[in-house]
This record gives structure tokens, sequence and C-alpha cells, in this order.
């Protein structure tokens, strides 16, 4: 199946979007119903639009931009859903609402707004996937904040997305433009003595910037500042055999690494048949092996949303429209829980892969069979598991054919 047509399927499953130019900021009135306030710190390289109702567009800048950011929430609303406007400008009863837009001229501003917004010291850094606009990220981190409760300080790094379906290769190519500004934008939040530890939230796409940026720092320094604790990867777009070469070229020792998988995910299934069938990390069954062996000899957590339901119908985005996962990436997995309790309930249940043992978390059993897919749906033939044992534990320091 051409490249087009099954890009065009994901299209018509994605829907129909929403309106554009959100980030002009409204005033809150004493009409207002009382809504919540998540306050950010946005980092990217994108260019600057020049419109104060996009701010950034999907082109790359060699000069990174900071900005403090306020979005306001709707009292009524569904858990794991951004309420984007039917209609400009939002309105804050009813809609997600930027409230306030302020640009941040220095590293010491930065600091400074830092310090204004601890949350204990602890800082989350989220990375969004392929096809996003400055605004798309800005809401779902809103989102994904507001809904799991956490205590951290919220940082988003955006990268520069043509936020096309279309435009698949050129995204690519802005996460490996975008390596450097992600190491530099982790060391500046590690310097900071009010930072006490950070964790990495990184979707689809950006799965494969936060890896680089890692594995850059790994190599630089021999491993990844202590600070950055914990890594969450959700719905990795990343050849596995990949990331277990990055994963062992950023040093030891490494953060936590949790990863969240789902095998009905039809847009990594789409990514998967553009990138030559191979497999991707976010596709895998983690109880099946060699997968379940080499990641608990790697020490990875891997958690597995086959049969968790929500109201993408790509499954690319349960990690954060889930309102149980969602509060289990805030309230256990940043505060460095494992997932081995007993007295973990969610409603749809999930398999987690901790230790080699597959633990039922909920009431679904930890066996996960994928539904049968039609070719729009799953464009790939299912191979038999790749076995990445030795590229997660041979010596990153391999030597050069000529040596």
């Amino acid at each position: 199946m051409p490249k087009k047509l099954v890009l065009a399927a994901l299209f018509v499953l994605s829907g129909c979007g929403h309106p554009s130019g959100v980030m002009t900021p409204v005033a809150l009135t004493a009409a207002t119903p009382k809504t919540s306030q998540v306050e950010m710190l946005v980092a990217t390289n994108r260019q600057p639009s020049g419109n104060p109702a996009t701010l950034f567009n999907g082109e790359r800048s060699p000069k990174p931009f900071l900005t403090d950011i306020e979005v306001s929430i709707p009292p009524k609303r569904e858990a794991g859903t951004v309420q984007w406007p039917r209609r400009l400008p939002p309105n804050p009863a009813t809609d997600f609402a930027v409230t306030r837009v302020k640009q941040l001229d220095t590293r010491a501003e930065g600091r400074a707004w830092f310090r204004q917004h601890l949350e204990g010291g602890h800082a989350l850094v989220f990375i969004h996937g392929f096809n996003n606009k400055y605004e798309d990220s800005v809401f779902r981190l809103a989102q994904i904040v507001h809904d799991s409760g956490m205590h951290a300080t919220p940082v988003l790094f955006t990268w520069p997305s043509r936020a096309s379906l279309f435009a698949y290769e050129y995204d690519k190519e802005s996460t490996n433009y975008s390596r450097s500004a992600l190491e530099q934008a982790l060391r500046v939040l590690s310097e900071d003595k009010d930072v006490k530890d950070i964790t990495i939230l990184a979707h689809s796409m950006g799965t494969w910037l936060a890896m680089e940026a890692l594995r850059q720092m790994g190599i630089r320094d021999g491993h990844v500042n202590s600070k950055i604790r914990d890594v969450i990867l959700a719905s990795p777009d990343i050849d596995i055999q990949v990331f277990a070469k990055q994963y062992v070229e950023m040093g030891t020792p490494r953060p936590k690494f949790t990863i969240f998988v789902s095998q009905d995910d039809k847009a990594l299934a789409a990514s998967s048949f553009i990138t030559g069938r191979v497999a991707r990390l976010g596709g895998i069954n983690p109880a099946e092996e060699p997968y379940r062996t080499k990641l608990e000899e790697a020490g990875i957590t891997a958690i597995d949303l086959t049969k968790v339901r929500t109201g993408d119908r790509l499954n690319h985005g349960k990690f954060a429209e889930s309102p149980e996962i969602v509060q289990l990436i805030g309230q256990r997995l940043m505060v460095g829980q494992k997932l081995t309790d007993s007295n973990i309930s969610l409603g749809e249940g999930v398999a987690a892969v901790i230790g080699g043992t597959a633990r039922t978390v909920g009431a679904v059993t930890a066996t996960t069979i994928a539904a049968p897919l039609n070719a729009v749906e799953h464009p790939i033939t299912q191979k038999k598991a790749t076995d990445v044992g030795d590229s997660l534990q041979n010596d990153p320091q391999s030597k050069l054919l000529t040596q």
C-alpha cells in the first residue's frame, strides 16, 4: 500500500481537527466560573510566527526561545480530554484558554520563573510527538498536569513539527535537528540548585528526540545527569534495535525507564510501514520472548495498554487520554514508585511487565491478544520478535573496524 494512502487513512481516522490560533490570551472576568490554572515554562527551537495567535510555526530556528504560559481549564469536562474551542476567542467557562503569555529573554529569567513555581524541586519535561502545532503541545501538557494531579513544575520542549500527516520525514529530521537544543535545556535545568529531580515524559516521535538527547549527554559525560531520574516513553516511535543501542550508549548509571506500549496503535503501525516494516518499540508485546527477559535484564518496565480503551481512534494517545493511566504517571511513576503493589485499581486494567514477571493491574489478564486489523489500520505483517539482547548489553564503546 502506498505511503500516501496509509497517511490519508490515518487522516480520516484522526478526525476533523480544531480551530487554529488559540495562543492570544483571554481575560478571566468576575462572571467566569471558577477555573483551574496550569502554568508552564515552554522552551522551543521553532521559528517565531510573528502572529500572537500562534506564536511559533513549524519551521526550524537556530535560536531557542523561552515563554511563560498560563492555561485556564474549564470546571466541567471529562478527564483525559482537551476542550478545544469551537470558535475564537475561547470561552474559559467551556474551553481551554490561554490567559498569559510572556516571553523570557534570558536564562536568568528562566531560572527566576522556576524558583517562583517550585513544586518540591520536582520538574517534569514533556516532549510531544509527530504532527503537533505549538498550541497542541501546550494544551496537551496542561491537560496532563491537571488530570494527573502531579506535584512537579511543568516544562514543555516543543520542537519544529509542520503538523501535517504528510510531513513525517520533515518532522523526523526536525527531531534530529533538535537533539542539542533539548540536551542543552536539560543541562540548564539540571544545573539549577533548586531542581532536585527531573522526569522526562516523551510521546511518539518525541521519544526518539528524548533518547538522542540523553545519548548525546551520556557520550559527552559518560552518563546521564543524576538529576534525570525517570524517563517515561509513551507509544515510542523508535526502531526497537536502535532504541537498544541508544539505551546502552547513554552510559551508566541510567535513569529508570518506563515504556507504554499498545499492539493496537494504528499510528505506529503506519510508521512501521513507512520505515520499511521495522518493528516500533511502542507496538511490541512485552510479555512475549525475547522482550520479556531482555527488558527484565535491562531493568526497563513495560506497561501494556492494549486493552485500555479511550476516545482516540488511533489508539496512540492512551497515556494521556485514559484518566487512570495519566494519574498513574502523576501519582506513582513520577515519584519513583514501582507498579508491584496489589492495591492499584484501574477500571480497564493494564498488564505491567516488571522484573520479568507479567503482573495484572486491574481486572484484565496479563495475556494480550491483538484484535485483527485491516490493511489500513495495521498495514504490516507481524514478524518474529526481534532479539535485542546483544544490543542492550554490548559495551557502548565499540571499536572501529580498522582497529
